[in-house]
């Protein structure tokens, strides 16, 4: 196959020039199988710049992938696209590296997201700086997924998300909201505002506590930097939005412990998380090295499980699809205000976080990942009358 050179992928600005040409090899074919060609001339083909990469990210499968992208040894234009496909494909199954089953013994031995390790999530990733966030996401900062069903665009799927949250709670003026994982505080911003609620939230990010600290000043809202075990109380709701992915299998139990320690009698949790399909699997090793350290993405048995005996499951909601549209957009916004934080955080930077958006992206598409919303309840003395 001819090679040509790469002109328009803002990834591949590196000086590399993909005259790397490939030869018969075991990923090439791997990829046809994908309908993705190397230095093919559509948006998901990968341009390869580094003929040894091809080695490398069969030797060393999803860490081979990543870190050779971040080097800038093959680019491509969609990488969305790219992820979608080879998801699609279940590719990701073809190829073994024998390291992880290392990796696979140590989640189930070693507890990832114990106390100790609780705010190196929040160094790691969320620290970044409320700037960058602030122009990537929505005007309220959230960072999770929208609800696209009647959005034109990402402040509204935001705003969709948050009445959606505080209808499904049954939220009425005058109640107490426990946010565990409380982000920039959009929920208790939103519920605070618009149902007359007074919240507090809790999270393992200075950064994040600050932004909340200044902009909520005048709402009846407080927030603590705080590890969510160490939670006393009692809340008339409870929400949890995309911080489940960094409680850990180990520790489901203890959150839904914790949940019913703080729920008053027949009070509301609300669950909002991404999910796996497969109970035995394990966290992909690139994000969890580079993005976030310690994940543990679970799955609908081992939610079940976790709430057994503690709180009962009310209601169920899957709108993963909605999480391709919101990656889409963040991209978007990151594109356009890169220049704004290109001195600051390198070219390698961009490509990193280009590659998480881009293959999270794909990967919601492929629907090889989910986004659910589970409704829990403290079920006593006649329970809850419904569920928005």
């Amino acid at each position: 196959m001819e090679s040509d050179t790469v002109t328009n992928d803002p990834s591949n600005n590196t000086g590399k020039t993909n005259t790397a040409t490939t030869a018969p090899h075991l990923l090439v074919e791997l990829l046809r199988t994908a309908d993705i060609q190397i230095n093919g001339d559509r948006p998901w083909d990968m341009q390869l710049h580094r003929a040894q990469a091809l080695d490398e990210i069969v030797a060393r499968h999803s860490l081979g992938l990543g870190e050779s992208y971040m080097r800038g040894d093959w680019s491509c234009m969609a990488l969305d696209q790219f992820f979608y496909r080879l998801l699609r494909a279940n590719l990701q199954n073809q190829i073994k590296p024998f390291r992880d089953l290392w990796r696979i013994t140590r989640s189930f031995v070693v507890n990832l997201q114990s106390p100790r390790r609780a705010f190196q999530v929040g160094e790691h990733h969320y620290d970044l700086g409320n700037d960058f966030y602030r122009a990537m996401l929505d005007r309220r900062m959230t960072y999770s997924c929208g609800y696209w069903k009647d959005a034109d665009n990402l402040e509204q799927a935001q705003a969709a998300k948050l009445d959606l949250i505080c209808r499904k709670l049954e939220l009425q003026p005058g109640m107490r909201l426990l946010d565990i994982g409380c982000g920039w505080g959009s929920l208790v911003g939103y519920a605070a505002e618009h149902y007359g609620v007074e919240c507090v939230g809790v999270t393992v990010s200075r950064e994040q506590k600050q932004f909340v600290d200044e902009h909520y000043a005048a709402r009846p809202i407080q927030v603590e930097l705080m590890d969510y075990r160490k939670l006393t109380g009692k809340f008339d709701r409870i929400a949890s939005v995309g911080m489940f992915e960094h409680v850990g299998r180990r520790n489901h139990r203890t959150f839904m412990q914790v949940a019913k320690r703080c729920l008053k009698p027949n009070g509301l949790l609300l669950l909002h998380t991404i999910g796996k399909n497969r109970r035995h699997s394990t966290t992909d090793p690139w994000i969890e090295k580079y993005i976030f350290p310690n994940g543990d993405l679970p799955s609908n048995s081992q939610i079940c499980n976790a709430a057994e005996k503690q709180l009962l499951i009310e209601d169920l909601h899957n709108f993963g699809s909605d999480y391709d549209r919101t990656l889409m957009a963040w991209h978007e916004n990151f594109e356009k205000s890169w220049e704004d934080f290109a001195d600051h955080f390198g070219q390698e930077f961009y490509r990193m976080w280009r590659y998480y958006l881009l293959s999270c992206a794909g990967a919601f598409r492929a629907r090889h990942i989910q986004l659910w919303q589970w409704v829990l309840s403290d079920f006593r003395d006649g329970g809850v009358t419904r569920v928005s």
